[in-house]
């Protein structure tokens, strides 16, 4: 169903060439756009016009049109006069709504299709098939962007249609009510850089970069793999709200060690980390311990750097690390042991994460 505010820029746009006052009424007799005040008078002719055998009829000086979509009334069009120039109008106005009609109708059975072809409801000769039949192009390179608004204004996949729903070969859609999906044609030079500037677009549209978190997948080059790209970007949101919180801009490609051990079942990070600190728990450290323990890692294990950085002694910061070490068995200055620290540290983090999502 067309929107009212599509239908009203519609007889607005219509009015503003023409002259002529224009009307849209349901077939129970309700307005749904107008452009002039007196047209609540004709909601009770209109209904009895519905049940008229005729498609056209002039009643009280206004030309009634009957709208179809296909062979269903839709609805009731009334132009304001009763001369030939007036029913001519009338007449283009209602191969416009119908026009009209069959776009929404393509898009909408097109944002269907590409719904059900994100979340792999469509078998693979289904996806040809119906590919053809809506002139959607198989094999075009494209990439799924996920955008989750922090303004939650409610109308981001309207704006974002307006800007990237033009092209045939782009799609704006949603699967939920959290996420703006854009699938997005790409051309082969098309670098992560470009793709991160995409990404940026699409956020200015949303308010800005800091409104806004988006993710996005690999590159696929055939219809079907769309889904894998999808499922890329919507881990990759995940996995950078838990790892990357500075980031509004997360790429599945970068995402590191953290694309595994999101990957992890629970029980066995559980086990892991049990492992690794016996009964303890990162809880456990003090703001002091974390800033030193997370500054050691920024400066890849340099004990000079680190020191100068948090404005201690060198020595200080040796007696932290070997007091880190009697807690946990772990000496920090050890590669082997600062890899397992590391990613004990990011196991907790996604630990915590999937627990906050439970409540």
């Amino acid at each position: 169903m067309i929107s009212n505010q599509i239908l009203q820029n519609a007889i607005d746009g219509l009015k503003n060439i023409t002259r002529v006052d224009l009307c849209v009424i349901d077939t129970e007799g309700k307005i749904l756009a107008t452009t002039f005040a007196q047209a609540e008078a004709y909601s009770s002719a209109a209904v009895s016009f519905v049940s008229s055998p005729a498609d056209s009829q002039v009643v009280a000086g206004c030309q009634f049109y009957k709208v179809f979509d296909e062979h269903q009334l839709e609805y009731i069009l009334l132009a304001d006069g009763d001369t030939d120039d007036v029913q001519m109008i009338g007449k283009i106005a209602c191969f416009e709504i119908q026009n009209l009609i069959v776009a929404y109708k393509e898009r909408f059975d097109k944002d269907n299709f590409i719904k059900n072809l994100l979340l792999d409801n469509l078998l693979l000769v289904d996806i040809y098939n119906r590919a053809k039949k809506l002139h959607i192009d198989n094999d075009v390179k494209r990439v799924v962007f996920l955008l989750e608004s922090k303004t939650k204004e409610g109308n981001d996949i309207e704006r974002l249609r307006g800007v990237f729903g033009g092209k045939s070969k782009d799609f704006v859609t949603a699967v939920d009510e959290k996420n703006v999906i854009v699938v997005k044609d790409v051309n082969d030079n098309d670098s992560m850089e470009n793709l991160r500037k995409i990404a940026e677009s699409m956020a200015d549209v949303l308010g800005g970069i800091s409104s806004v978190r988006i993710s996005f997948g690999t590159v696929v080059s055939e219809l079907k793999e769309v889904s894998k790209s999808y499922k890329e970007a919507r881990m990759a949101l995940d996995v950078g709200k838990i790892f990357f919180e500075t980031q509004n801009i997360i790429a599945y490609s970068t995402l590191g060690i953290g694309r595994l051990i999101y990957q992890l079942p629970i029980p066995l990070c559980k086990m892991f980390i049990k492992e690794i600190f016996g009964g303890k728990s990162t809880d456990d450290f003090d703001d002091e311990t974390l800033a030193t323990i997370n500054k050691f890692f920024e400066n890849s294990l340099n004990v000079s750097e680190t020191s100068r950085q948090l404005y201690i002694h060198r020595n200080t910061l040796v007696y932290r690390l070997d007091k880190l070490q009697k807690s946990t068995g772990l000496d920090l200055r050890v590669f082997e042991d600062a890899i397992t620290f590391k990613i004990a540290l990011m196991v907790v983090k996604y630990m915590k994460y999937m627990e906050s999502l439970e409540y």
